[in-house]
């Protein structure tokens, strides 16, 4: 499992140091010795109605109770950030787009995107005091170009509030839930989020486990 790939780069950082990490029930994943992203080789992605199926089976309410606790993981760290009345972009906020409402609730200027339910790009052609990605990145198919993009949409002091399930130990990946989510094809552990950051001049903090807060300087 250790052979070089051909002609390939990594899809997080660009590093042309990849390796084959593990064939997992016939599907191919990629480790990059540089930022330690691990990925879903392209042949093995969904094409885009099976991973919008996928989406709909989603039970993410915007009033659901248990939801909107769950993102409070990433609303509460992010919120100590912000100026009252600042104006964010929940990118990727699937269906239902709780996060944005509970912002708005505290009084955040929200706008909303996601590919597939709310594809308005309009709201891409701004640029906001803070954005959200919570449990969207695992899903970005060129990781590098998506956050380019979302360092082009912040301000600068802009903050982008990060919230996916980091990696920890190579031995545990075979059997690991956010693995076996066919929508799921982009990995990261802290190490990567690192090297994100660094290869675009922000800096970062952990407030907790799978919660990242860059900030553009």
């Amino acid at each position: 499992m250790t052979s070089k790939a051909v002609n390939k780069n990594c899809v997080v950082c660009k590093s042309e140091l990849i390796e084959l990490f593990k064939i997992v029930e016939d599907k191919k994943y990629w480790k990059c010795s540089f930022c330690q992203a691990k990925f879903l080789d392209k042949v093995h992605r969904l094409d885009l109605k099976e991973e919008r199926n996928r989406y709909e089976q989603h039970n993410n309410e915007v009033h659901d109770e248990a939801y909107r606790s769950f993102l409070s993981k990433l609303a509460e760290p992010l919120k100590t950030k912000l100026s009252s009345g600042d104006g964010g972009l929940d990118f990727g906020c699937g269906p239902g787009p709780a996060l944005a409402d509970m912002l708005r609730m505290d009084g955040y200027k929200m706008e909303i995107y996601d590919p597939f339910f709310f594809p308005d790009k309009n709201v891409l052609s701004k640029q906001y005091s803070f954005i959200t990605c919570s449990e969207t990145a695992e899903h970005f198919f060129d990781p590098f170009e998506e956050f380019n993009t979302l360092d082009g949409l912040l301000e600068k002091g802009g903050w982008l509030a990060l919230m996916t399930c980091f990696m920890t130990e190579d031995k545990l990946f075979e059997s690991w839930y956010y693995r076996r989510d066919p929508t799921h094809v982009s990995f990261y552990s802290e190490e990567t989020l690192k090297v994100v950051a660094a290869q675009r001049n922000w800096t970062l903090e952990i407030p907790a486990k799978d919660i990242v807060l860059f900030n553009k300087k």
